[in-house]
């Protein structure tokens, strides 16, 4: 794919469904971290970084990781990533690994120093605590990966003031049954420590290359798919995500211009988009023939159908899974894509997948024709 068309989704409104795509963004926010830099260099921020920083980045080869990794150097900044050395090894022969394990064997980080840290892998808060009383007096910045999870979801909508789950086991690190209150109380070690010069993002749905979860990557496999496709429920109901490249992007932000406190980070607009918006988006991207046919929340309901991202309003339970917002990150810098170009990119990066791990991608074509079948009769 040439960038020429990656511009041309960007901006172009002519394009099928490009109402749904928001305001149109410059060519550098549709480049992914791992493109190459145009023989004419457009910037992938708004300016240049005041000053090289170098970053620790605990984890840094699973999915967010890299994306940070690569806007990071290519901002100019010097990057160390800590893990085990057991994922993806290789992938940055150029950046300096430290190998550990945050349960006990953080003595790599020993005696160094640097300008900020970026916690992707805090889980259990005796390994957050752990880490963060060591690098107290050597990083200047400690950001940590969160989630949107801490909250409870039956609310109208989740500012960074809505109620969080209870505690009900502080002592418990079953991450599986209490990932939520985990991460809360993650949260709640890097403030007491790191104080004002903490950082935390609570980080919805991240979507794009890269992502293992194949919760966004459904919607454009299956519209190229093409054919007649399930449209769930009202045109209205929100949907919710972030592109990892812009949230990779704030969060180098972030450590940049020092930025301290809690932020949500959900797109992919700062206005609610609305199911409709989101599907035509993605439908702009491909020429297969196709069309939507959408089907009511209670015939859906009374068959037990689901699709990802869509989350009825009448499931009161998670109401507010889909109206997270991020207006505290956007005043701060936060910018998203549109929903064309991280459809596309997320596309292009899932055909180069071995067929093995495409075939994971449950499309349950069989499934929707018939119950296709069923809402005609």
């Amino acid at each position: 794919m040439t960038h020429t068309r990656r511009r041309f989704l960007a901006t172009s409104a002519g394009a099928a469904g490009a109402a749904a795509l928001g305001p149109a963004r410059a060519l550098a926010a549709s480049m992914g971290p791992g493109d190459p830099i145009p023989a004419s260099p457009v910037p992938l921020a708004p300016d240049p970084s005041p000053r090289p920083l170098s970053i620790l980045i605990l984890g840094g080869t699973g999915f967010i990781g890299p994306h940070q990794v690569r806007y990071a150097m290519y901002r100019g900044h010097q990057v160390s990533i800590f893990n085990r050395g057991r994922t993806a090894p290789d992938l940055f022969p150029g950046v300096e690994t430290l190998i550990g394990d945050r349960d006990g064997q953080l003595g790599a980080l020993e005696g160094r120093t640097w300008d900020a840290v970026i916690d992707n892998s805090g889980y259990v808060p005796r390994h957050v605590r752990d880490s963060a009383e060591l690098l107290r007096d050597s990083v200047g910045r400690y950001l940590f990966t969160s989630t949107g999870s801490v909250y409870s979801f039956d609310q109208d909508e989740l500012t960074e003031e809505a109620e969080l789950l209870p505690i009900e086991d502080p002592e418990s690190e079953d991450v599986d049954r209490y990932y939520g209150p985990l991460k809360i109380l993650c949260e709640n070690v890097v403030t007491d420590v790191f104080r004002e010069r903490g950082t935390v993002l609570r980080l919805h749905v991240v979507a794009g290359p890269g992502d293992t979860t194949d919760r966004f990557t459904y919607w454009p496999v299956r519209i190229d798919r093409g054919g007649e496709i399930i449209a769930p429920g009202s045109r209205d109901t929100p949907v919710q995500y972030i592109d990892v490249r812009d949230l990779a992007e704030f969060m180098i932000l972030c450590l940049e211009r020092d930025i301290g406190g809690t932020f949500n980070a959900a797109g992919p607009a700062l206005a609610p988009t609305s199911m409709a918006e989101f599907v035509y988006g993605i439908r702009a991207i491909t020429s297969t023939p196709l069309s939507f046919t959408w089907i009511d929340e209670p015939f859906l309901a009374d068959r037990q159908a689901r699709f990802p991202l869509w989350y009825p309003p009448t499931e009161g339970a998670v109401r507010g899974l889909s109206r997270v917002r991020s207006h505290k990150a956007v005043a701060k810098g936060l910018k998203f894509r549109p929903i064309a170009v991280t459809a596309l990119d997320t596309l292009e990066w899932f055909r180069t997948l071995p067929e093995e791990r495409r075939n994971q991608l449950q499309l349950n074509l069989e499934r929707d024709r018939q119950l296709l079948e069923e809402w005609k009769a």
